[in-house]
Order: C-alpha cells, then sequence, then structure tokens
C-alpha cells in the first residue's frame, strides 16, 4: 500500500510540473515537444530556441530531481529496505508507477486527446508524440525504469557498506 502512495506522489509531482509549464501555454513545455513542433512554435513567436535550452535545465531537474533523490529516499529511510534487492523492487514499482501514469494519463491522454497540448498554428503536426517515440517511451519505461532503480539500489547498497 506504501508503495502505491509513494508511486502517486511521484506521478503528483510529475502532473505538477506539467501544469505549472503549461500554465501561461503548452508553448512553455515546447522543450518536451518534437524538433519539428518547437521549430514552428519560434517561428509563430510563441517561444525562443533560447528559452528551450533554458526549459531544458529547469524541466529536467524538476522531472528527475524525484526520480533520482526522493525515491530512494521513500524507499530507504521511510520504508526501510536494505541492501540491492529490497531497494530495486521497491523504487522499480514506484518509478513503474510514475511511468505508466505519464505514458497513459499525460501522452494518451492529455497530450493525445485534449486541446490542452495544442500550439496554435502547429496542429498539422500531431500526434505531437509519434509512433517510434511512443515506442521509446514505453521501452524506456519497461526497461529504463529498472535500470534506474537497479542503478540507485547498487549505489544505496554500496553506501550501506554491502
Amino acid at each position: 500500500m506504501l508503495l502505491l502512495l509513494e508511486g502517486a506522489l511521484l506521478c503528483f509531482l510529475l502532473l505538477l510540473t506539467c501544469v505549472v509549464g503549461i500554465a501561461n501555454g503548452p508553448a512553455g513545455l515546447a522543450v518536451l515537444y518534437e524538433r519539428d513542433v518547437q521549430e514552428r512554435a519560434v517561428a509563430l513567436g510563441y517561444t525562443s530556441r533560447a528559452q528551450i535550452r533554458r526549459r531544458f535545465a529547469l524541466v529536467g531537474a524538476a522531472m528527475f530531481a524525484p526520480v533520482l533523490v526522493l525515491t530512494p529516499l521513500l524507499v530507504y529511510a521511510v520504508n526501510g529496505a536494505s541492501g540491492f534487492a529490497d531497494g530495486f523492487w521497491q523504487m522499480t514499482v514506484i518509478l513503474w508507477i510514475m511511468g505508466l501514469f505519464d505514458r497513459l494519463f499525460i501522452d494518451l491522454y492529455w497530450v493525445g486527446h485534449t486541446k490542452a497540448w495544442i500550439i496554435p498554428g502547429t496542429e498539422d503536426l500531431r500526434p505531437y508524440i509519434p509512433g517510434r517515440v511512443c515506442v521509446q517511451k514505453w521501452l524506456f519505461t519497461l526497461l529504463g525504469m529498472p535500470a534506474i532503480a537497479a542503478a540507485l539500489a547498487g549505489l544505496a547498497a554500496l553506501l550501506q557498506g554491502g
């Protein structure tokens, strides 16, 4: 039950990052769109290359800090995990919950089926998440999240002395 709540916390933080990022319009998160959409948003004056570069670091930090810092903290400090295996499976579950939320709610529903992420003048470039990118994102969720969990659990095991 605790892992579900911790996964939900990471989902909330991801959702909050997206909500804040598009609060003044979806071009605020142009960094998350494919290059053709970014270029059109720049050409239409919604953003600039410099703004996209600045947002890359901010969005990266906002999205990956919870994964890299909060997840191991929850698993080892709150849940009391010890060693590699215990931490690995718990972090994998939490990260899969967040990844599934990202793929199903954010990508499939919110970006794919609502108007919230439509940058006016780029509608012809939809879907914003093309098939090959969708496959890459699913592979990252299914394989990349456990790889991240393994790296974090390995580091934690080293720090714990075994």
